[in-house]
């Protein structure tokens, strides 16, 4: 675990230059604004070890799987986010002498990453090989008023020296994915133009035919004696070379204006015209212009899902961080779009839409956005519905059964990993899940008729084909899959899975009967030649008789049939040093051990916990949880808010910091690769569904506060049913503000109260 982030309410903040932890900085100090986002490069060169990172959103290359051994049903390529054009990019030299801080001496090193305003600043001091010391200033941003643009402002001040000097903004297509097969590029130049007032580069994927104009624009202004600018090409690269004359203590500052314009928005013939726009338009402007405009943007944001606490400025720190990730991940804006679990951080896992987003982003979504941001998400699943179709008829199922992908861009399945992709089914879960959480928060019933159940019959018609009868057990049961504790492969009868698949028939049931006989269920029916009782029976008939797999000893679910032949053990008997296991031990010493990746049976117990009293979660958590290495960022949170529900303060609190902190303290020694996106809606799960307990049941809202005994309070926002609510916990108060023009029912502690339309009402906290 690293520890070198300063502690702040509302900054992220580096003091001094490790180069050791450049690509964990480069990931951590991230911007973006759901169009587009950029690593935290070094706009000028930089020779030491980075990962240079700007993703267009939406833009992806399917890369063709390569194993060693080929199975039949194997998806026919690995989909990446691409690295686009670096449009940061300044390099700049004094007397031909290139400034470059990993040949400098760098002194007074400071990053900053401004969350509630949404901005990245870098200053330093730096002495170069000739003994000349400059020092530095650069201010950036991804506009989040004007999604298309891009910008940042560059000072630099010769503190001994004058002399010539020479500044060199570009954008540079010709880039790579760190992760590309034998170096392959993936982009070819279209066109591309260098000129003082405007210079572009226009460039196409290979295979997929994504096209994008990246252009710049740019002035030197302050103590800059200029004496030329001139434009240079070449392949896939436009530069302006500015050289001109500086002076000792004299400051000049370059502001550079570029925008990524994609042909997921407009016609190719349209992105260089609409290019130019943007960033003239934007230079016109002047920079401290969009950098007001831009933190007016975040303020509204903020306005909407901000959360404080008072008393413990790590766990500040840590969920406002998770937030801001999230905010400028994605928008909701576009349909077609959804969230990667690396967001705009990076390219680990191809950037592509998992099973996280369902069962951890949505809460996020639903509560601090408007209902059409959540409503797309949801709709991103039923417009791949046919695709789901396709992946299950590869695998050899048949009238309509839906596999979602593992992985996808497009619907289609192009996860390559066999226990991955074959095996871990569950997600199917998920997503049927996510259309009762939807219509359940913001009760719209007519989605369930209108898509949801569609896609619930679908999904539902895999899950009767994919158990059978076990004549031994004389029940179904569900063999060969792999649940969400991806340290175990190949299990039978994993109880997480076969639980979702239940309630999945179930809910899918009790739709079809809360709209028998309507006229849009008939022509959904016959649209999917459905075979009425002949079909129902069957998944009453899986339902009456599904086995999931109990302990009677222990009184606990059993996460797969062959756990207990385990060796059972603590995690805290792992020896020292062998931590985390998955960057120690060998793969097969993984799967024949105990230890839990992530929350399995635990993920089902969360979901469905009015099914089970205290009782039986307490056992299950005190069964699984010493197992649980929390390996996956997906983990911690969903033990936090089983934690908080049992009223284990400490164990909630030290699994809340470890999601919240996840990625600014390098937890797993994996942020170089890019931030755990996805996880980071689990980090608000776990502060509103764990320490203020908030559940919809019904259609109805519920809180049970709790504080960390060293917490002072706090307060959140929320958006329910076309409410916006203010719930603070505090002096021993629960307060509910309603600042809307309805009144809401709604219960803390399970007693029912009322908030009034632009009132407030308090209860004491238990």
């Amino acid at each position: 675990m690293k520890n070198y982030i300063k502690h702040d309410p509302w900054s992220i903040i580096e003091e001094g230059f490790e180069p050791k932890y450049n690509q964990i900085s480069e990931s951590i100090f991230s911007i973006g604004n759901g169009m587009f986002g950029q690593r935290a490069n070094f706009e000028e060169q930089y020779s030491g070890e980075t990962l240079l990172g700007n993703y267009v959103a939406g833009v992806y290359y399917p890369d063709k799987t390569r194993v060693g051994w080929w199975k039949n049903g194997y998806p026919e390529y690995f989909a990446k986010v691409l690295n686009a054009a670096n449009w940061i990019g300044i390099n700049i030299s004094f007397d031909g002498e290139a400034l470059d801080l990993a040949n400098c001496k760098v002194e007074d090193f400071r990053r900053e990453l401004n969350m509630k305003e949404g901005w990245l600043k870098r200053s330093f001091k730096a002495t170069l090989p000739s003994g000349k010391q400059v020092q530095v200033s650069s201010t950036r941003i991804c506009s989040m008023a004007r999604t298309k643009v891009g910008a940042l402002s560059y000072a630099v001040t010769p503190l001994n020296f004058s002399g010539a000097a020479q500044v060199t903004p570009y954008v540079d297509f010709d880039v790579m994915n760190a992760d590309s097969n034998y170096d392959e590029k993936f982009w070819n130049e279209q066109e591309k133009s260098a000129s003082e007032g405007f210079s572009y580069v226009l460039a196409s994927t290979k295979k997929t035919d994504f096209w994008v104009a990246t252009g710049m624009k740019f002035n030197i202004a302050g103590k800059w004696n200029g004496s030329s600018n001139t434009g240079n090409e070449k392949e896939k690269y436009v530069e302006v070379i500015a050289e001109g004359n500086i002076t000792e203590g004299e400051t000049f500052t370059i502001e550079k204006y570029a925008a990524n314009i994609s042909s997921m928005y407009f016609e190719k013939n349209q992105l260089v015209e609409v290019c130019k726009k943007e960033v003239e338009a934007a230079a016109a402007e002047g920079f401290e212009t969009l950098l007001k405009e831009h933190k007016e943007a975040w303020a509204v944001k903020w306005e909407k899902s901000d959360i404080v606490i008072d008393g413990d400025v790590s766990a500040q720190q840590g969920i406002r961080f998770n937030i801001f990730q999230l905010n400028q991940t994605y928008t909701g804006e576009d349909e077609r779009l959804n969230i990667g679990p690396k967001g705009f951080t990076g390219e680990k896992y191809g950037g592509s839409t998992y099973w996280d987003t369902e069962a951890y982003c949505l809460a996020f979504y639903l509560a601090t956005s408007d209902q059409e941001v959540a409503k797309n998400l949801v709709l991103y699943r039923y417009k791949h519905l046919q695709k789901a179709i396709e992946n299950a008829q590869k695998l050899g199922f048949t009238d309509g059964a839906a596999l979602y992908p593992m992985v996808t861009m497009n619907g289609e399945e192009c996860h390559n990993e066999w226990e991955i992709t074959f095996e871990e089914i569950h997600r199917n879960g998920a997503i049927a899940y996510a259309i009762y959480d939807y219509i359940n928060y913001h009760g719209d019933e007519d989605y369930l008729i209108d898509y949801g159940l569609e896609v619930l019959i679908a999904i539902s018609r895999f899950w009767a084909q994919r158990v059978h009868w076990s004549e031994n057990k004389s029940q179904y049961v569900m063999h060969g899959v792999t649940g969400p504790n991806e340290y175990e492969n190949n299990v039978n009868n994993n109880w997480y899975t076969s639980k979702m698949a239940l309630w999945t028939l179930e809910y899918t049931l009790e739709g079809l009967a809360k709209y028998e006989g309507s006229d849009k269920l008939n022509a959904l029916l016959d649209r999917l030649n459905f075979k009425g009782a002949e079909e129902t029976e069957k998944w009453e008939d899986i339902l009456e008789n599904m086995y999931l797999g109990y302990d009677e000893e222990r009184g606990v679910f059993l996460q797969q049939d062959g756990f207990l032949d385990k060796e059972l053990m603590p995690v805290g008997d792992i020896p020292s040093g062998q931590r985390p296991i998955n960057q120690n031990w060998s793969w097969d010493r993984i799967l024949r051990s105990c230890f839990i990746k992530q929350a399995d049976t635990l993920q089902g117990i969360y979901l469905f916990e009015d099914e089970f009293d205290e009782e039986t979660i307490e056992r299950n958590f005190d069964f699984y949880e010493p197992m649980t290495v929390h390996e996956s960022s997906l983990s911690p949170c969903v033990h936090a808010i089983l934690a908080s529900k049992l009223g284990r303060k400490e164990k909630a609190y030290e699994m809340y910091l470890r999601t919240a902190r996840l990625d600014l303290d390098d937890y797993n020694n994996d942020t170089e690769d890019g931030c755990h996106t996805t996880s980071m809606a689990g980090t608000w799960m776990a502060f509103a569904k764990g320490f203020a307990g908030m559940r919809v049941r019904h259609g109805e809202l519920f809180f049970s506060p709790s504080l960390p005994d060293h917490w002072e309070g706090y307060s959140f926002k929320i958006k329910f049913r076309e409410r916006n609510l203010s719930i603070s916990a505090k002096g021993g108060q629960v307060t509910i503000a309603n600042e809307s023009e309805q009144d809401l029912s709604l219960y803390v502690y399970d007693t029912p109260i009322n908030a009034p339309a632009q009132g407030s009402v308090s209860i004491e906290m238990e």
